[in-house]
């Protein structure tokens, strides 16, 4: 089944300002499907949220009952010293959880923790290529380390989210072009994608999930990769070839059949139009 019973239809969802979170809270200014279900409660260090906490800080004292805490919130970019913030961020979060009594926490990784590679499943090694990925893998570790308790916790390893990764300023500008790597078989950059709007409905349906149905790690993508000039096209961008430097990577996609196991009757969009649909439809409502 899609979804289960659950004791409480609030989730707390951290990092409510950062590029993902603006995508999700325009998905529940309009609530269709599974997000008419669920109520939101929006976390950050400024506005606009629902709950202003720094994570380090002492916890607000009157926290709301959630069943689900959803953090989105991890450091992208910087110095080493800077991305560790995400191995801290664990136990930040595992201490919101337990205040709230959540029955499960869903920690956001990324594909980047697999470095080059297509088709890429749960079982298959970790290779990051880069020190965010390292980063990553890092709170993975620290989440597994985490020591038993009442709360389920579930690292998503997401695939790139329209309008929220590194693509989406190109995309997003009114002027200039789309500039993309081309590597020696005459295509540029493939890799997972996933609509902002389906990871919204992505995160209810996990959070309706019985908690011991989570599995450690799960990969979140839609079912087909896309590349990154489909989407420039699709957005209605000019493109702008570059020969690939060497240590430039052609491809990561990721498998989503556990996914789709556990969600069967969840439809993701596929095509690079669709989930550029869906971005410009959320850009709007923001």
């Amino acid at each position: 089944m899609l979804a289960e019973m659950r004791h409480d239809s609030t989730v707390l969802i951290t990092g409510a300002t950062g590029r993902l979170g603006t995508l999700l809270r325009a998905a529940w200014t309009r609530p269709e499907g599974l997000l008419a279900r669920l109520r939101p409660l929006w976390l950050a260090r400024r506005e606009p949220a629902d709950i202003l906490w720094s994570p380090g800080g002492m916890l607000p004292p009157d926290l709301p009952r959630c069943d689900t805490v959803i953090a989105l919130w991890g450091q992208v970019a910087g110095t080493p010293e800077d991305l560790a913030a995400n191995v801290a961020l664990v136990h930040h979060g595992a201490e919101l959880a337990r205040a709230c009594g959540a029955r499960r926490m869903l920690h956001l990784s990324s594909a980047a923790i697999y470095g080059p590679g297509t088709a890429l499943t749960e079982s298959d090694s970790p290779h990051p290529a880069n020190a965010y990925g390292q980063a990553k893998l890092a709170m993975e570790a620290a989440v597994r380390a985490l020591p038993p308790g009442e709360t389920r916790h579930c690292c998503l390893r997401l695939a790139n989210v329209v309008g929220a990764d590194s693509l989406a300023p190109a995309l997003r500008a009114t002027d200039g072009a789309v500039s993309l790597d081309r590597f020696a078989d005459g295509t540029g950059p493939l890799r997972s994608y996933i609509a902002p709007g389906d990871l919204a409905q992505v995160l209810c349906a996990l959070s309706e999930l019985a908690p011991n149905r989570l599995p450690d790690v799960l990969n979140v993508t839609a079912p087909v990769p896309v590349t990154m000039e489909s989407l420039a096209r699709a957005a209605g961008r000019p493109l702008i070839w570059r020969k690939a430097p060497e240590n430039a990577v052609q491809a990561v996609t990721l498998d989503g059949a556990s996914l789709a196991g556990l969600l069967p009757l969840l439809y993701l969009k596929q095509t690079a139009q669709q989930m550029i649909d869906d971005w410009h439809s959320l850009e709007m409502a923001t």
